[in-house]
């Protein structure tokens, strides 16, 4: 076995823990105050970009907003971040959405993150579930310019939109597939 093979065998348990890790971690730094006012700075950014977002947000029954998704990798990835959930406006709680991945992957990024939850079966899954692993349970479909442009009230027929947005930094690929939504209770 060459030694980068070696190494890249030693490092991926590593950086696996790290990563698992990292969301307790981050939620014990910030506050649901922080959180929340992080995600209200988001949001307004995300209906400036996407009246269409506005709009879904005028029908959804709840909308989970992670302001700061984190994404960094090289061959071992993984992204994380906090959030906040409002259901007719009010927060009702806080969520981590985190992962980890492998393989021909390498830089950082940051963006943000908001779902509209439009069943109330939905929206009670992810209230009930012990940790949503994204792709199993409710339909979770991604909302880009173009299908947002050609949403209409008679196209709403998913249980989850979800709307990325403000990317920064050089990483291929913004995706929840794979990401795991935990409850979190950070302080006030």
């Amino acid at each position: 076995m060459d030694r980068t093979r070696r190494a890249l065998l030693l490092a991926t348990p590593a950086a696996l823990g790290a990563i698992a890790l990292a969301p307790r971690a981050q939620a014990a730094a910030e506050s649901g105050a922080v959180i929340n006012h992080r995600a209200n700075l988001a949001i307004a950014k995300l209906y400036a970009q996407s009246p269409k977002a506005r709009e879904l947000d005028k029908k959804a029954l709840g909308v989970l907003v992670f302001p700061e998704i984190i994404k960094a990798g090289l061959i071992v990835g993984g992204q994380s971040g906090n959030g906040v959930l409002w259901v007719h406006g009010k927060t009702v709680g806080f969520y981590n959405l985190s992962s980890a991945s492998f393989g021909l992957q390498a830089g950082a990024q940051t963006f943000s993150y908001a779902l509209f939850f439009m069943t109330q079966s939905s929206l009670d899954y992810l209230r009930k579930s012990d940790g949503w692993s994204v792709g199993s349970g409710p339909s979770v479909v991604v909302m880009d310019k173009s299908a947002a442009a050609s949403m209409s009230s008679t196209t709403l027929t998913q249980d989850v939109y979800a709307f990325p947005f403000g990317g920064r930094g050089l990483m291929a690929g913004i995706g929840l597939d794979g990401s795991k939504i935990t409850q979190i209770h950070p302080g006030p």
